[in-house]
């Protein structure tokens, strides 16, 4: 009877761990393996990226500190007769001296609020928005484990991707994280003919920090070896993925100093997070440094000069001559970068804008000023922004960008320049500038064959509620400004066909 028993309660130990075993779920298959092939079947581009249109971003951390300059200083402190070092020498000392690491105690933030950024970002008509998580000077803005250098466990003390990316997302938006660590590495540490043509940031020079050895101090200025490097470089994205989960994840150049393997790796791994949150993420390069299958390619400062099949990215600063705060920062007017918006969605991309905060975290009054001017006029006009698509043609008028790519000059538009966008059977006519009162405009774009038996359902002016008066002839539609200025900015003639 004992051993009877021995054997029932044997069989059913045995019975409750198979029970147990299966009821262990399996760990998740992955969806995209780290190769081309595989990820190429991911959607690069997703639906809320083409419908947001319009972002906000900040270039913000230890290189705002110095203020002088551009957010080159950290680079051009450590090259002997340039500007910055001159400024260097007499406000701090010899870099030898007072090094770009000297700084980060003077780095407190203590005007940084992220609930306000978040609802400046809101009010001025972002749908996504973000910060620049690691810049080129390997200065990480959140809580690291693998980076010493980071906010938490110094300067600030305090996980500032964390704080933004609850108070973006709280306001409905899409959260950005910018990596710019690629071209901190130091490549050409023993060879002194080539540290000022090296592509790192910091040069390196053995009378300054810049080739330091120190554990710690290496790490902040590149000085270590590739494979180190590329181990913190995925070791820090996968932490930024894992802990607040970004929406997209943009790119600075150099991604060419990355072995090929390293970016599989991670494109990969924050493909198959994002099928784990159900959720669509983008990653942005520049200058094909990643394949296009994957990715949205960005163009710096610069735009595509006709209309494309590709959706694309440009990024642009309110700032002139830095995109980190300075003394003397000049900034562009809400009009400029309004008539830029225009542009870039009439061509198939969109805009991220960046903004400079002053080192204590504080975003410059008239800054937000210009952010403010832009959410008013897309309260308005932002039904032939968000979710439009490409029309016929992206645009008209007398003012003509010569080439695509970054780096572009800047272009003056006018009242007789013209940008279309569509959304079904609207199309939205954006005139870049006000003619005047009762002033005809001439959408020469609709004299094509495809509009010669035109018939309107409604045409109207958004932000007027004049009734407006129109004619269509084989020149094209022609419309007549009202008696009452609408914006001194550019505004919208909204066409409702049948």
């Amino acid at each position: 009877m004992i051993k009877r028993n021995l054997l029932f309660i044997a069989a059913f130990v045995i019975l409750t761990a198979c029970s147990e075993k299966k009821a262990t779920p399996k760990a998740e298959a992955k969806v995209y393996e780290a190769n081309w092939d595989s990820l190429a079947k991911y959607d690069e581009t997703a639906e809320w990226f083409k419908n947001a249109k319009f972002g906000i971003y900040a270039h913000w951390g230890v290189l705002s500190v110095p203020s002088y300059a551009n957010d080159w200083y950290p680079r051009n402190m450590h090259i002997v007769g340039t500007n910055e070092y001159k400024h260097h020498v007499e406000t701090y000392g010899e870099p030898k001296e007072f090094g770009y690491h000297d700084f980060v105690p003077m780095f407190t933030a203590e005007k940084f609020d992220a609930q306000q950024w978040a609802s400046l970002f809101k009010k001025a008509g972002a749908k996504f928005g973000g910060i620049v998580a690691e810049h080129h000077d390997g200065w990480s803005n959140w809580k690291s484990s693998i980076n010493p250098w980071n906010s938490f466990d110094k300067g600030p003390h305090k996980d500032i991707v964390g704080e933004l990316e609850k108070a973006i997302k709280a306001e409905d938006m899409k959260f950005v994280t910018s990596f710019h660590k690629a071209r901190n590495l130091q490549i050409f540490q023993k060879d002194s003919t080539k540290w000022l043509d090296d592509t790192s940031y910091f040069p390196y020079n053995p009378d300054m920090p810049t080739s330091s050895e120190d554990p710690e101090l290496s790490i902040m200025y590149g000085n270590i070896t590739p494979e180190k490097f590329y181990q913190n470089w995925m070791g820090e994205l996968k932490e930024v993925i894992d802990n607040y989960s970004p929406d997209l994840i943009y790119f600075d150049s150099k991604l060419t100093k990355i072995p090929e393997q390293y970016k599989q790796e991670f494109t990969a791994y924050y493909f198959n997070n994002s099928v784990k949150e159900n959720k669509q993420v983008v990653i942005t390069h520049k200058e094909g440094e990643l394949p296009k299958s994957v990715s949205v390619e960005d163009f710096e400062k610069g735009r595509m000069n006709k209309k494309t099949s590709e959706f694309w990215l440009t990024d642009e600063t309110v700032s002139v001559g830095s995109w980190s705060f300075t003394n003397t920062l000049g900034l562009k007017s809400a009009n400029e970068i309004i008539d830029l918006l225009a542009d870039i969605v009439s061509k198939n991309g969109a805009l991220m804008l960046n903004v400079s905060p002053k080192p204590d975290g504080e975003i410059p009054l008239d800054q937000q000023e210009i952010l403010l001017q832009i959410g008013d006029w897309l309260k308005i006009n932002g039904e032939a922004i968000y979710s439009s698509r490409t029309w016929d043609v992206f645009g008209e008028g007398p003012t003509k960008q010569e080439k695509s790519g970054m780096f572009l000059d800047k272009l003056s538009y006018t009242e007789k320049d013209i940008r279309y966008t569509r959304n079904g059977n609207t199309v939205y006519a954006i005139v870049l500038g006000w003619p005047g009162e009762n002033t005809w405009v001439d959408l020469t774009a609709f004299n094509s064959p495809k509009y010669q038996n035109l018939q309107i359902e409604k045409l109207s002016i958004l932000g007027s509620d004049s009734e407006i008066e129109f004619k269509k002839d084989t020149e094209g539609l022609h419309v007549k400004t009202p008696s009452k200025l609408v914006d001194d900015k550019a505004f919208v003639i909204k066409i409702e066909m049948k």
